[in-house]
């Protein structure tokens, strides 16, 4: 009985993770196309890209640790 909510709870949490993965990674890069094709970006614009990139890489080991591997990024 109570072994089944943990599974649900766990692949929620899994999809809701796996949203995340996928939000951060058009946001990183979304901001480094606009970095790429801007003449002289801004510190602001600079600090956002390194932080949305840090974030990815920081769930997707998450994900890895989880073994969740139903999405390819």
């Amino acid at each position: 009985m109570f072994f089944s909510r943990k599974g649900r709870l766990r692949k929620e949490a899994n999809e809701r993770l796996l949203n995340s993965i996928e939000a951060i990674r058009t946001e990183w890069l979304t901001k480094k196309d606009l970095i790429e094709n801007s003449v002289e970006p801004s510190e602001q614009v600079l600090y956002e890209v390194k932080l949305a990139k840090a974030k990815y890489f920081f769930l997707l080991r998450e994900a890895k640790i989880r073994n969740i591997r139903t999405r390819s990024f």
